[in-house]
């Protein structure tokens, strides 16, 4: 992000602050007894580069702190799930795809289930044997699927979500999650977009209404401290 978007964020998100510190937004949601990871979209078609759906500091950032984050988990037996996207039906002129509508906005009719390469998790954070590998088919992670009875049944409180992209899949993940009654945290360094200053945006608008915001060695040493 180039040094004058950066600024200007900084300023609005002070500005933005005192008037919901004012309002009481900003309040702390916590991290519970019981976690779980939920990676969103962190799939080839989003991870590798040549796709329209890659994002930003992929590379650098998002696999090296959910690396960490799968081996505390892994460490401590907490429940791991990772999400993907991908649909049968890619004809955009079938009315019976499962895209739904959704394709009539952004090019999800790349995702075929049929090549399962773009939709497998990347390989540097693959699942193990007793992981979770959850398919949807819109934005949301917990819309149409069933997250919540699986978190739920596995006496699930708390819920870290990484992945891409923050101003969608992420989000709208963060937003369900707590209307389903989950603790959220978002993973700071682990949540990326594809354009500049959404991440910023987005983390801030979260923090204040839906989530905390938390940086990855917070969330490694809470994976490390709490009780699988």
């Amino acid at each position: 992000m180039n040094a004058g978007l950066n600024e200007m964020l900084a300023q609005a998100f002070a500005e933005s602050t005192k008037l919901y510190q004012e309002r009481g937004f900003q309040r702390r949601v916590g991290f519970g007894k019981k976690p779980a990871l939920i990676n969103v979209d962190l799939a080839n078609a989003w991870t590798r580069p040549g796709n329209p759906f890659t994002c930003e500091h992929i590379d650098d950032q998002i696999i090296p702190g959910v690396q960490r984050l799968l081996a505390a988990c892994r460490e401590n037996n907490h429940p791991v799930i990772h999400v993907t996207t991908c649909y049968q039906v890619t004809d955009r002129n079938n009315p019976h795809t499962d895209m739904g509508l959704w394709h009539n906005k952004i090019p999800v009719d790349v995702v075929d289930q049929a090549d399962e390469n773009l939709w497998a998790i990347d390989s540097r954070i693959a699942p193990i044997k007793g992981e979770q590998v959850l398919i949807k088919k819109r934005a949301s992670s917990f819309h149409g699927t069933y997250l919540a009875g699986f978190l739920r049944a596995a006496g699930v409180d708390t819920i870290l979500v990484t992945g891409v992209t923050a101003s969608a899949c992420v989000r709208t993940t963060l937003c369900d999650g707590l209307a389903e009654g989950f603790r959220t945290i978002a993973v700071r360094e682990c949540i990326g977009d594809r354009v500049p200053g959404a991440v910023a945006w987005n983390l801030f608008d979260i923090d204040a209404k839906f989530a905390d915001v938390e940086s990855v060695d917070r969330c490694v040493d809470y994976l490390q401290t709490v009780k699988g």
